[in-house]
């Protein structure tokens, strides 16, 4: 995905940029918004977060659908290879994530990636990415804007509007819990918009998150405790 070293006092080359945004408009033209092809009995939860400032630590748990008991959890930390760039975050997560993707010993159906999906400049968000390298389905769940408007959702859970730019929907925004701040839901790839949506209501309990991301993030605060580095 990229070979650049990267020191934190370090300016990120121009050319750099460019480089990675063009490879973001190569691989839009792989995704699939389509119907799932596969009936989902395990789905994902996929979560980053960095430790120490300059490593990045990302999980994956795997849960039963509809069941939503965890079947497990793994996670790999590695150094940070990029800056953040706004809208080039994939580059920076996407070589970790697939490191700790690829020690589950049960494959998922369906992930639910914390970030976006087509909700993004060039409909490459995080979600996009990891469904394009997997060849498996993905959901994007946000907990903030990136590209967009949106008409403010109704107090109470469930309540919901149309997440639109350039006159197209691209995802919606859910307030998911009552009193709190909206999520951001889009198709990552090879799922519909009303899938995404209908998944991510079901894999929800009391909380914002839905449980696949919510355990990810769980997990991920306490696996910081065992890191060694």
């Amino acid at each position: 995905m990229c070979a650049y070293s990267y020191h934190q006092d370090q300016e990120v080359p121009k050319e750099l940029k460019d480089s990675l945004t063009a490879q973001q408009k190569e691989l839009a033209a792989q995704i699939l918004i389509q119907p799932l092809d596969t009936e989902v009995k395990l789905i994902a939860g996929c979560d980053s977060s960095f430790y120490k400032g300059d490593h990045i630590l990302s999980v994956f748990v795997v849960l039963s659908y509809p069941e939503l008991e965890l079947v497990e959890s793994h996670y790999h930390v590695s150094p940070v290879e990029l800056p953040y760039i706004p809208g080039l975050l994939a580059f920076r997560e996407m070589p970790n994530v697939l490191k700790a993707y690829e020690l589950l010993e049960n494959e998922p159906d369906l992930i639910v990636v914390d970030g976006h999906g087509i909700s993004h400049p060039r409909k490459m968000g995080i979600a996009t990415h990891i469904g394009i390298e997997l060849d498996k389905p993905t959901i994007g769940v946000a907990k903030k804007r990136l590209v967009g408007k949106y008409d403010e959702p109704g107090p109470e859970k469930g309540e919901w509007t149309e997440l639109v730019r350039a006159k197209k929907v691209i995802g919606r925004v859910l307030r998911n819990k009552k009193r709190t701040n909206p999520i951001f839901i889009s198709p990552g790839h090879k799922i519909t918009l009303e899938e995404a949506f209908d998944f991510v209501e079901k894999s929800t309990t009391k909380y914002r998150l839905p449980e696949p991301t919510r355990i990810a993030d769980a997990h991920s605060k306490s696996y910081k405790k065992d890191v060694k580095l």
